[in-house]
């Protein structure tokens, strides 16, 4: 019969197994560095592409007992800090969309060795972003203002990801965040909803319903101005079409990035 020493000498191995395991992995980051080096490749060593199907494959294998919110959060630590060490950067959120959620979020995300810097609002992380290509910015898909329109201006940042990877109910960081980043590496970002921003004409309640009808999202608008969050499949074409058919029009349009579909599971526990 098993014994409480004989449990903890398990628990112990384990411990010194996984323990081993990311020294291992620290020692592949060294020989990543070296491959890198002389590459063209510039901006953040961020790649949301890969994160994104990461999490996808952790939530797909996970099982048992253990919240999976806690191997998110373990995973995130690991992916971010190690990023962090192939190439240091920052983390620069707005306190305008709720402080202490946007804190969450980054700190959930990319946990506590990667620098934290919060800023009165989302212009001012873009202007902080665009400073050094390196970092990164986190602004809450509803903030307010229209701050995507400096995005539409500033060909050199996009929009590279949205948090979290994967949505579910209780989320202990849930607050739906877009990440701006410098023009990432090809192939780092997901293109499977692409960011829009264009100037309007002849705008009502009947273009709005026509978006959803082919399939895009309304984002937010600002004045004239509206972004939209249309998936790979659809043309934009067919967009256009139909919000002509409602008396809208779209001038002036602007790609300002894109992001891995938003994948969500209904509970907050193991899959």
């Amino acid at each position: 019969m098993e014994t409480l020493d004989d449990l903890r000498r398990d628990i112990d191995r384990i411990d010194a197994e996984m323990h081993a395991l990311l020294i291992e992995r620290g020692s592949i980051i060294d020989r990543l560095i070296a491959v890198k080096q002389g590459s063209t490749e510039s901006g953040s060593a961020f790649r949301p592409k890969r994160e994104a199907d990461m999490m996808r494959a952790l939530l797909a294998r996970h099982t048992g007992h253990l919240p999976l919110d806690t191997v998110e959060s373990i995973w995130r630590v690991i992916i971010s800090t190690f990023t962090y060490v192939q190439a240091p950067y920052r983390v620069h959120g707005a306190a305008s969309g709720g402080a202490a959620a946007e804190r969450d979020v980054a700190r959930f995300h990319f946990g506590f060795t990667v620098p934290y810097i919060e800023h009165s609002d989302a212009e001012a992380v873009i202007a902080a972003v665009a400073e050094d290509p390196r970092d990164l910015g986190l602004i809450p898909v509803a903030a307010d203002g229209g701050w995507w329109r400096m995005l539409a201006r500033n060909s050199a940042l996009q929009v590279i990801a949205r948090l979290p990877f994967v949505e579910r109910p209780g989320h202990p960081a849930a607050l739906a965040t877009f990440v701006v980043g410098g023009t990432p590496a090809p192939g780092a970002t997901a293109d499977d909803v692409r960011l829009l921003v264009a100037e309007t004409s002849g705008w009502s309640a009947a273009a709005n319903s026509m978006v959803a009808v082919v399939g895009a999202e309304v984002l937010a608008r600002h004045d004239t101005a509206v972004l939209i969050a249309l998936p790979r499949e659809i043309e934009l074409k067919r967009l256009e079409d139909g919000l002509a058919a409602s008396g809208a029009q779209l001038e002036d349009t602007a790609w300002i990035g894109s992001h891995a579909a938003r994948h969500s599971v209904d509970t907050a526990g193991a899959s």
